[in-house]
């Protein structure tokens, strides 16, 4: 402003002023005098406007560059110190005892892992690097005010003063709230996980209007602490913005009189003014950064309480390698003087104690007690809070190390824990100790992988390495440790199980292309069996020129089996190139009229039926919910009205398309009908790959269909709904050719690659327990404790599994919670309780001898199941 408009450096009649001049000038008690450093360029009027500006420019990029490198840094550390801080909470988890568990909930605690701790860890980054950036920005511009003029740098001053005092005392009120506001959201997380876990009873008893109520009043609750939140925080907002104005109203007034009165220039004044444009933006943020500090102080403190060692003392220690605790569980255990008090406070276990020789085989009888499952728990390290001492040889087994505990014993409870994912996966989740080769990964990648891990407290290991010593559970591969799953589970009677859910499950058949040649193989035989067996009746196979009697219209027209839910279901019939398809064949008012007669009947037949009615699962077009809407469709058409709406005429077309003739003989395939679907099927198959869809896989009989079960990929056709016995007399052909072609092994592997579902729920009780034990006999241990775990089972079924375990573990040590003592006659010893008091009875001599080994893999399939 001065110096090139205002022309000041051209002030002595000089046509060129020096640009970029740089020197240094001494002060008097140095001795005065200046150092030239750089004696700059002579420029006009024109070029040093254009200088300035450009220099102005050049800072403007310098400054933006240290912020693009210091929000950087901050963000990496920020996320390194989340890195960490989660990993350190999900460690202290798995610490957790049974105990423990009882205090916290778990939809909490993954809350609070997840998203409470995200601010925290946002902040880290802020924490030092903010308050000096905003700082040094605010002081440089109130410095350059200062300069200018001191009474306005005082001005600015007191104002700011003003600000930083009386700001953060008026938003505490907004700390405790947002505690109380984070309390209340945690117990809506948790209490909508508790109604999910327990969703079941909800529906038994009918009590969808409280919990309805219930968590609405928790939802008013949350809205009115958040509108407490929004009035305060705003009410703040005001005050601040408020004051960040009077400043500028101040060098208005201030320095508009000064500069009137001629003690202040108005290029001082403008730039005076421009400075404190800096000034309100770094103040706010300051004050912004205070808040958020102290807020982020409330969430860490709610976190370390949660968290706190004393809430859920005690915890498991760490779990550290110790290979030379690691020896085999055998030899004398000696219990003694073991103490465990009930929920009531009731002494349950007082003073027992007993001595066993192991291996063994111990049957602990509770006889309606609880002392049996306490004793289990404890021998199995469950229960960590007891009295007395437990040994086995001279080895303390609360001392012992977690990583030799959890090799060599093995607990399966009443409450069978399964993770989402297969059932392979959840059998060898046990042999996961820790990696024994390495991944091929690519060297940058892992050096940034295990240096990040440095740098944040995280594991080197990858979940890529190889993590199952093959060599410790007597395989020497994946192929035989499958074959090995399959051999345990069939001595736990869950082969019949993992056969049908591989005939259920599918294959690749570009990953697997031996083995789809060998199904296509095992297509042909079956159907040349059926035909030399006249049982070509059973199945009606598809056939590219034939409409198929027990499939769908859709499934007819399509020829294929859907990939992507667009193809799916009622979803088809407002497929935009499907519709394009029939249109073009024509078919669309057919099936549209058809849709209408099926609507007309199925009101006609589910009048007066209550919601549930076995009709509505044998005639699934229309569900009760939708009936009213095809009823007022109906009595629209009744009226005279001849003109269908778009989502009328798409309800209607999908009402056809789940129509099978041989199933619901309503009559309405003409054969001319038939026809014409089978002509279209080419059609929608042009049109769609015309477009690129790729949400349909198309029949061929010499391929395997990725996309259909292995099932329907052996028969490809479908089963006669009218041949009396006709599922079962298929099952039997397809076993029967299965077996014939050496693939029962195939089949249980896909079978292994069943989903268990979360918790395991796609699994029945049953199945559920099985995985359970086999997930222990699995890993080989040298103690095996059972408390409840054949509980889903009948007495005879139980019966003939104990028996199998206890010929299965000849060398290894099984601890079982039997109700009563009708099969303890199997057991070595006996252990009854009474009053506190554990006696023991031995049936037996003890066992002795080397551990018996696995069972070889290649013994393991037998072809009971087929």
């Amino acid at each position: 402003m001065n110096q090139a408009i205002q022309g000041e450096a051209f002030r002595d009649g000089n046509a060129t002023a020096p640009f970029l001049k740089l020197g240094i000038d001494l002060p008097r008690w140095l001795g005065g005098g200046s150092f030239q450093i750089f004696e700059g360029f002579e420029l006009g009027r024109l070029g040093l406007l254009l200088g300035l500006s450009t220099l102005f420019l050049f800072f403007v990029v310098i400054n933006n560059a240290f912020k693009y490198w210091v929000n950087i840094s901050k963000g990496i550390l920020g996320e390194r110190m989340l890195r960490r801080m989660r990993f350190d909470l999900f460690a202290m988890v798995l610490r957790f005892t049974p105990e423990a568990l009882r205090t916290v909930k778990s939809s909490e605690t993954a809350t609070i892992i997840k998203d409470e701790v995200e601010p925290i860890g946002g902040f880290i980054g802020d924490a030092f690097i903010t308050p000096v950036l905003l700082g040094l920005q605010a002081t440089t511009a109130l410095f350059f005010i200062m300069v200018q003029n001191v009474w306005l740098g005082l001005m600015a001053l007191g104002v700011i003063g003003l600000q930083f005092t009386i700001i953060p005392r008026l938003r505490r009120e907004l700390l405790r709230l947002g505690k109380e506001r984070q309390l209340a959201s945690r117990e809506l997380a948790g209490r909508i996980g508790e109604v999910l876990d327990g969703i079941e009873v909800v529906h038994v008893h009918n009590a969808y209007a409280w919990e309805r109520a219930e968590i609405g009043n928790r939802l008013f609750s949350l809205f009115s602490i958040r509108l407490k939140i929004y009035n305060r925080k705003f009410a703040v907002k005001f005050l601040n913005n408020f004051l960040s104005q009077v400043t500028p109203f101040l060098f208005y007034a201030v320095g508009g009189y000064f500069a009137l009165r001629g003690t202040l220039d108005i290029g001082q004044l403008v730039a005076v003014i421009g400075a404190y444009r800096e000034l309100p933006p770094p103040l706010k943020e300051l004050i912004d950064w205070d808040q958020q500090r102290l807020d982020v102080q409330v969430k860490y403190d709610q976190v370390t309480q949660h968290f706190a060692e004393e809430r859920l003392a005690p915890l498991l220690p760490m779990s550290e390698e110790d290979k030379e605790a690691d020896q085999p569980l055998v030899g004398e255990l000696v219990a003694e003087d073991l103490r465990m008090a009930g929920p009531h406070g009731d002494m349950i276990i007082d003073g027992g104690a007993f001595s066993l020789n192991l291996p063994t085989h111990a049957a602990l009888i509770a006889d309606g007690g609880a002392a049996a499952s306490l004793t289990a728990r404890i021998l199995a390290r469950r229960i960590p809070g007891f009295g007395g001492t437990v040994r086995i040889g001279e080895q303390d087994l609360m001392r012992m190390p977690a990583s030799v505990a959890g090799r060599r014993i093995a607990y399966a409870g009443i409450d069978p824990v399964l993770f989402p994912g297969s059932i392979r996966d959840n059998l060898i989740y046990g042999l996961r100790f820790r990696p024994v080769a390495k991944s091929e990964e690519d060297k940058r990648e892992a050096a940034k992988r295990i240096a990040e891990a440095a740098r944040t407290g995280n594991p080197y290991e990858s979940i890529a390495d190889q993590w199952i010593d093959y060599e410790r559970v007597g395989v020497k591969d994946e192929y035989e440790l499958d074959r090995l799953l399959v051999s345990l589970l069939n001595e736990v009677e869950m082969g019949e199980s993992i056969y049908l859910f591989g005939l259920a499950g599918r294959i690749d058949p570009e990953g697997h292309e031996a083995l789809a040649e060998r199904l296509v193989e095992a297509r042909d035989r079956l159907r040349q069996t059926f035909e030399s067996s006249d049982m070509t009746d059973l199945v009606e196979f598809f056939d590219p020129e034939r409409y198929n009697e027990q499939g769908t219209v859709a499934e007819n027209l399509l020829f294929g089996v859907p990939v992507s839910p667009e193809f799916r279901g009622r979803n088809l019939a407002d497929n935009p190139q499907f519709r394009s398809a029939i249109d073009e064949a024509g078919l669309t008012d057919d099936l549209t009229e058809m849709g209408l007669q099926i609507a007309e009947t199925m009101t006609e037949i589910f009048q007066g039926l209550p919601p549930g009615h076995s009709l509505f699962a044998q005639f699934s077009f229309i569900g009760a919910e939708e009936l009213p809407e095809f009823e007022a469709l109906l009595r629209r058409r009744a009226r005279g009205a001849t003109t269908l709406k778009r989502e009328e005429r798409t309800r209607l077309l999908a009402l056809p398309l789940a129509y099978i003739e041989s199933k619901h003989r309503l009559g309405l395939l003409t054969a001319e009908l038939r026809q014409r679907i089978v002509e279209t099927r080419s059609l929608v198959r042009d049109t769609l790959e015309k477009d690129s869809a790729t949400g349909v896989e198309f029949l061929d009989v010499e391929k395997i269909i990725a996309a259909a079960p292995l099932r329907d990929n052996l028969l490809f056709g479908r089963i006669n709904y009218q041949v009396a016995d006709a599922r079962r007399r298929v099952a039997e052909a397809v076993a029967a050719v299965i077996r014939e072609l050496d693939l029962l092994e195939d089949v249980e592997r896909i079978g292994l690659d069943h989903e268990v579902g979360t918790a395991g729920r796609l699994l029945s009780p049953q199945e559920r327990a099985s995985v359970n034990l086999v997930r222990c006999l699995v890993k080989n241990p040298d103690i095996l404790v059972i408390d409840g775990a054949l509980a889903p089972f009948d007495e005879e079924r139980s019966r003939r599994i104990v028996q199998k375990l206890i010929a299965y573990l000849e060398q290894q040590t099984l601890f079982m919670v039997l109700p009563n003592d009708r099969q303890a006659g199997e057991f070595d010893v006996q252990m009854r309780f009474k009053n506190g008091l554990i006696v023991t009875e031995k049936t037996a001599e003890p066992r002795k001898g080397d551990r018996k080994p696995m069972p070889e893999a290649a013994q393991s399939v037998t072809g009971e199941v087929a």
